[in-house]
């Protein structure tokens, strides 16, 4: 699975835990709604900042957004 792929589905299972929309999720990200959509569909390359600042409308570390198996060393093609 590619790397954008992965991240995208990390933020979605993260935004659903927090019981948030993708509309909710840009505005406390001050991210346009459609690039979150875009990015958690693995159509986007992110930047860590907006990593960053979606991580933390999440309420997690970076830690945390990555201590996740999706990421594992094993587990990375791209």
């Amino acid at each position: 699975m590619e790397i954008k792929a992965k991240i995208g589905i990390r933020i979605k299972e993260l935004r659903e835990i927090k019981n948030l929309s993708q509309k909710d999720l840009s505005y406390s990200s001050d991210l346009d709604r459609s690039y979150i959509a875009s990015v958690e569909n693995g159509k986007r390359n992110i930047s860590i900042v907006n990593i960053e600042k979606i991580a933390k409308a999440l309420d997690v570390t970076l830690k945390d957004f990555f201590n996740n198996g999706k990421f594992d060393n094993n587990s990375a093609s791209s």
